[in-house]
This record gives structure tokens, C-alpha cells and sequence, in this order.
């Protein structure tokens, strides 16, 4: 009996040390899961049941000055693929890759990157993924092939201010321009929700009202400064001079000097930024703030305000021009080689005289000639709100020699971006005040309110109002009766200058003949200045000169901002002898061509003296007809004592005889003119 008891009590305590024990391993068990796998398990059974969801809001949109839309962005679908559920990936990639536009081979590479989700094509249009949804349904990839939504940027006007815009990598990252610069304000939200599924992937519960094209408060709306008609009639006209110049590239800068706002700002060649991948990254360059050149004689405008601040010289004062100068052992000579004999300053403003610039800026020295460039902006970034400004190169005034500054005073041994070179100009169109440009008016938020807006910004004073009042008058005679003439247009008054510079060479140790950028830049009307204008051709073919060639486009752009701008003519420094002689008929548009003496190319500096050489009795020097009317080269040729064979119309582009050969009187010189 006992021995019964005694078993049954072992019994009893065996089953209860059984039961602590599987008590106790289902508490570790249960612990174990909860403290040490509770994550994993966790995730697991979330992706059993459901996926992570990014929602993306859209980029914010850059618009101009009026409202127009430049760039926006759209919601799109971006296929992947979940290579753990793909049964067959031979067959899903022969399926897939023709919808996507890629080869077998690449899809079959994507599937076997492995893992859960990978990418194959990305910002689809519409026709795309309604092609592949329809191969999903048909052929029962729902298992392995789905869509997520993703903001796309779209540039409804393809190339227009495309190197002010910039565009945006497949990261909804700004990759240039605008969309770099101000990124931060314009990138597109992305948020993380779940996505309850069932076994065919299709949302389920709360998920069917997940939020799609959410617009986040960080995603604001840059509206610019660009006023997109004068953008447009900017590119048009630098279409135009590509196809009748065919340079390496043409920059254009349109300001309002009274604002420093810019109203347009365009290259040539430029690239559309929906397909920027298909272009040379070089073209993605803004040239306007990002390239620097040597200026030319458009910076005569800086040297003769100076001598005018400083009291050195005056409109009326008379100057001796004996055709060139020696400085420091090099020669530097007008653009037509020869003398002018006595003229004005103000005739040496219209004929963009070299020597007389030369010796004006020897009168100022460095000191006075580099602090007046400085006071104009030269040498430093503007703070334009665009990527990649550079700041230009300019001397030491300590370690300048005397030939430094006279060739500075041309225009030549600086170097300025366009952008330095138009905030200048327009500081002359603003009574000698120096704005900050600016591109961007307003930062809006996403519910329309204003987040910030660009004021007005003024640097500095340059020269006195009425210095620059003389100024303004000097360089209105330019356009009206000097080199600049082409870039008039009838009924309003234009002020501007100029300029032919030869290009250093690649290693910069000189000039390279033949290749030259030429320019004009001015602004009007005169008597109210709206419109600041610029424009650049680098390396045009053929004829070169600065007034044949810029000064034209630069009157068709300004005929037609004035009249979309509604500004209404006031009267040109024209007389009636002169419009019947000068003017022409204008083209298909309305707007007026100038006919004019052609404008100066810079000199070549040269390093050896000057000789004297004998003429005989009964010789004659034969003259430089470069660039001459038929009737200025007939004058020239009478003085002389020889005859002309003219062939062709327009300026002489070639003298059968160099100039400066010895030639017998009454000697016949062939010379050919082109328009």
C-alpha cells in the first residue's frame, strides 16, 4: 500500500516538474520571440500582410513674372519588380522589355539583382503604363511586377530659358540653374505610409484611401524675374543670328536698369531640359554668368566715364589723333590703322578711337582706372541667385606697367562676364547707380501666401548724375551717327557702344588670328531707359565686327520689346538726309535695319617700334580700305592718286593690295564688298 502511495506521489511529482519544465520553456519561448525576435517576426508579418508606401508630392513649380508656368512636375508611374516572386524570368523579360524600351538582356539583369524590389523603368508616360498594366492583367505578373507614383519635372516650353531653369536628376534633385539653386525650397515631400494588401497585391482596410499628389508645405513656387514673350523674342533673334553668323555660341541678356531685374537671359546653343542626358554637359553651361571673355570696347564706356568724373577730359575738348600709339615699347592703333587727325572726345567716344582711350587711361593711371572698373562692379560676383558665377580677372593696380593700362583702357588684359558687363552698362541707363540683378521676384508658399520677395537693391553710386547725364549723351551719339548705328531703331533714342575683341589663345599668351567675339550692348529710350540689352557672338564666321553683326540683333530685339512693352516712340537723333540714306526698309517683322560705317575690330597690340619709311616720287602708300563704304574707299583712293576696281556691295572684306604696300599713282586696286 505504502509502495502504491509511494509511486504515485513520484508520479505526481514527475508530471509537476514536467509541467514546470514546459512552463518554463514556454515562458523563455515566449520571451525569446517577444524580447530577442519580436522585430524581426514583426517585420516579418508586416510584409506578409502589406508594404511600405512612399508617397511623393510634386516638385514646386518655377513660373515667370507673369504667371506663366516654365517648370512643373507631374505624377507618373515607375514599374519595379520583386524578383523573389518572378517564376520565370526568361519569359518576363521578353514580355517586359519592348513596353520598356530595353533590351531582353538588361531586364533579365534587373530580376536577377534579386531581392524584393528593383527598379526598371521609372517616370513612365501615360501610353507606357497603360501598356504594361494591361500585359500585368493579361499574363498574371500581379505577384511580381507593381507601380508606385513619382513626381516628374516637365518644361512645357522645352529649350526656352533652359540654361536659367536647369533641370532635375531621377532623384527629384536639382541638377543645374534654378532647380539646384533653390532646391531646397522647391523639392518635392516624400512620406512613408503602409499599404494593406491581399494575397494579389490590391490595397485593402484604410489603405484604399491612401493619399496620392499630397502638396507639402516645403514644396514652394519660384516665380522669376524672366518675363517669358521677351524670352521668347530674345531666342528667336539669337536663333536668327546663329543661322546667318554660325558662330561657336551667342549670349543675351535683357535687364531693366531701374530694378536690376533681369527680363531675359539666353545662349546659344542650349539643350531641352525634359531630355538634358541627349546634350554635351558643356551646352548645360550659362554662359551669361559662368563664362568670362575680354570685353573689348565696350568697356570704353567705364574708361570715358571716368575721364569724365575726374575732369580729364570733356565732350568738346580736342584731341590730336596721330592713328597710333607706342606704350611701353608696344603700338596700339585705331581699328582702321589710320588718323582721324584733331577731333573731340566725343568724337573719340563715336569712333571708338583706340589711341585716344589709350591716353586717357595713362591721364587716370591704374589706381584711378581700377578703382572706377571696381566701382562698377568688375572684379566681383553681382550675387545673382544662379549657379557657377565667376567673378573675372582683373589687374593689381601696383603691378600694372604703363602698357597694362592702356590696353585695359580698350578693353583688353581684363576679363568680365556678360551678366558684370550688362549691371554696369545699366548703372549707366540708372543715373550712375549700381543695382544688385536679381532673377528671382518671389518665393511663394505652396497655399499661394508670399514667403519672401526680392527688394530693390541698390550697391552704389558710380560717377555724379551729371557726369553720367554726359555720358548717356556720348554714348546716344554712338548709336545715332557712330559705329553703333545698326542697332538703331527709328522713333526711339538708343544709347550703347560696340565691340570687336580678338580671343586670347588657348594657353593665354596671346591673340589667335581670326577668331574675334563681338558685341553690343546699350539700353533705351534714353530719356526713360527700360531696357538694358547685351549680346555676345563668340567667333562668328565671316564678317566679325561688333557693329555689323551684334548691333543688328540688338535693334530687332529692341523694336520688339518696346512695342510688347506698349513703350511709345519719342523721336531719334536722326536727321531726314541721314534716315533716306542710312535706314532701310526693315525686314518682314516691322523691324528697322540701320546702315552704317562698320565699327571698330580691337587692335592687335603689336611689340615692335614703328619705322619711317620712304616713299618715292611719283609712289603712294596704298590705304587700309578694310571695312569701308564703295564711297568711303572711292574718297580714300581720289586722295591717294590711285583707282579702284569695286566688286560686290556693302563694306570692303578684301584689298587686292595690302594696305600700306608702295605703289605707283594711278595703280588699279581690286577690292571686294560684301553686305
Amino acid at each position: 500500500m505504502d509502495n502504491n502511495r509511494k509511486k504515485v506521489q513520484r508520479r505526481i511529482n514527475l508530471l509537476a516538474v514536467v509541467i514546470l519544465l514546459g512552463i518554463l520553456v514556454v515562458t523563455f519561448r515566449y520571451g525569446w520571440l517577444q524580447l530577442v525576435q519580436g522585430s524581426e517576426l514583426a517585420e516579418r508579418m508586416r510584409y506578409q500582410v502589406g508594404q511600405d508606401y512612399l508617397v511623393q508630392s510634386p516638385r514646386g513649380a518655377i513660373i515667370d513674372r507673369n504667371g506663366r508656368e516654365l517648370a512643373i512636375s507631374t505624377m507618373t508611374k515607375s514599374l519595379f519588380v520583386d524578383p523573389n516572386h518572378v517564376e520565370n524570368p526568361q519569359q518576363l523579360a521578353e514580355d517586359l522589355a519592348p513596353l520598356v524600351g530595353k533590351s531582353v538582356e538588361d531586364v533579365l539583369a534587373d530580376i536577377n539583382v534579386g531581392g524584393g524590389f528593383v527598379w526598371v523603368k521609372r517616370r513612365m508616360e501615360q501610353a507606357e503604363y497603360e501598356a504594361i498594366r494591361t500585359m500585368i492583367r493579361d499574363k498574371g505578373y500581379v505577384t511580381c511586377l507593381g507601380f508606385r507614383d513619382e513626381a516628374k519635372r516637365y518644361y512645357p516650353n522645352d529649350v526656352l530659358a533652359a540654361n536659367v531653369l536647369g533641370f532635375v536628376g531621377t532623384d527629384d534633385k536639382g541638377l543645374d540653374g534654378i532647380e539646384q539653386a533653390f532646391d531646397k525650397y522647391i523639392k518635392g515631400e516624400v512620406t512613408e505610409s503602409f499599404l494593406y494588401t491581399d494575397g494579389r497585391d490590391n490595397p485593402i482596410l484604410e489603405s484604399i484611401f491612401a493619399r496620392h499628389g499630397y502638396q507639402g508645405d516645403r514644396c514652394k513656387t519660384i516665380q522669376l524675374t524672366i518675363d517669358s514673350a521677351i524670352q521668347f523674342i530674345v531666342e528667336q533673334e539669337l536663333d536668327r543670328a546663329m543661322a546667318e553668323n554660325n558662330p561657336l555660341a551667342i549670349t543675351c541678356v535683357a535687364m531693366d536698369p531701374k530694378t536690376g531685374e533681369i527680363l531675359a537671359m539666353a545662349n546659344r546653343p542650349s539643350y531641352n531640359p525634359n531630355r538634358f542626358f541627349d546634350y554635351d554637359p558643356e551646352i548645360w553651361k550659362n554662359r551669361a554668368v559662368s563664362s568670362i571673355y575680354e570685353p573689348g570696347s565696350t568697356f570704353k564706356v567705364i574708361t570715358a566715364g571716368a575721364g569724365l568724373q575726374e575732369g580729364i577730359v570733356s565732350p568738346n575738348q580736342t584731341f590730336a589723333d596721330p592713328g597710333y600709339v607706342m606704350v611701353s615699347g608696344k603700338r596700339i592703333q585705331n581699328w582702321n590703322g589710320a588718323s582721324f587727325g584733331t577731333v573731340t572726345f566725343a568724337d573719340v567716344v563715336k569712333q571708338s578711337l583706340n589711341t585716344g582711350f589709350a591716353l586717357l587711361g595713362l591721364e587716370l593711371g591704374a589706381e584711378r582706372l581700377m578703382k572706377y572698373t571696381k566701382l562698377f562692379g568688375f572684379g566681383e560676383l553681382t550675387g545673382i541667385e544662379l549657379p557657377g558665377e565667376e567673378e573675372g580677372i582683373l589687374y593689381k593696380p601696383d603691378e600694372m606697367v604703363d602698357s597694362d593700362i592702356a590696353t585695359m583702357a580698350i578693353g583688353q588684359s581684363i576679363a568680365v562676364t556678360p551678366l558684370q558687363l550688362i549691371t554696369a552698362i545699366s548703372a549707366v541707363a540708372n543715373d550712375g547707380i549700381l543695382l544688385k540683378p536679381h532673377i528671382v521676384k518671389t518665393i511663394k508658399n505652396a497655399n499661394g501666401s508670399t514667403y519672401a520677395d526680392t527688394r530693390v537693391e541698390e550697391v552704389r553710386r558710380t560717377i555724379d548724375s551729371a557726369t553720367d547725364k554726359t555720358l548717356v549723351g556720348l554714348l546716344e551719339q554712338v548709336v545715332a551717327t557712330g559705329g553703333g548705328r545698326k542697332a538703331a531703331v527709328r522713333g526711339y533714342r538708343i544709347a550703347g557702344k560696340t565691340g570687336t575683341a580678338q580671343k586670347i589663345n588657348e594657353y593665354g599668351t596671346g591673340y589667335t588670328d581670326g577668331l574675334y567675339i563681338a558685341s553690343f550692348c546699350g539700353f533705351g529710350p534714353v530719356e526713360n531707359p527700360q531696357l538694358t540689352l547685351l549680346v555676345v557672338i563668340d567667333e562668328p564666321s565671316g564678317i566679325f565686327y561688333g557693329g555689323q553683326i551684334a548691333a543688328p540683333v540688338a535693334s530687332r530685339i529692341f523694336s520688339q520689346v518696346f512695342r510688347y512693352m506698349r513703350i511709345e516712340p519719342s523721336g531719334a537723333m536722326f536727321d531726314d538726309e541721314e534716315l533716306a540714306e542710312d535706314v532701310g526698309e526693315g525686314d518682314s517683322s516691322g523691324m528697322t535695319a540701320v546702315k552704317n560705317p562698320p565699327p571698330e575690330p580691337e587692335p592687335k597690340v603689336e611689340e615692335e617700334e614703328v619705322q619711317e619709311v620712304e616713299v618715292p616720287q611719283g609712289s603712294v602708300v596704298v590705304p587700309n580700305f578694310m571695312a569701308k563704304s564703295i564711297r568711303e574707299a572711292s574718297r580714300l583712293a581720289n586722295e591717294a592718286g590711285i583707282n579702284i576696281d569695286a566688286q560686290g556691295s556693302g563694306f570692303a572684306v578684301e584689298q587686292s593690295i595690302e594696305a600700306g604696300a608702295i605703289v605707283d599713282k594711278g595703280t588699279t586696286i581690286r577690292i571686294t564688298f560684301s553686305p
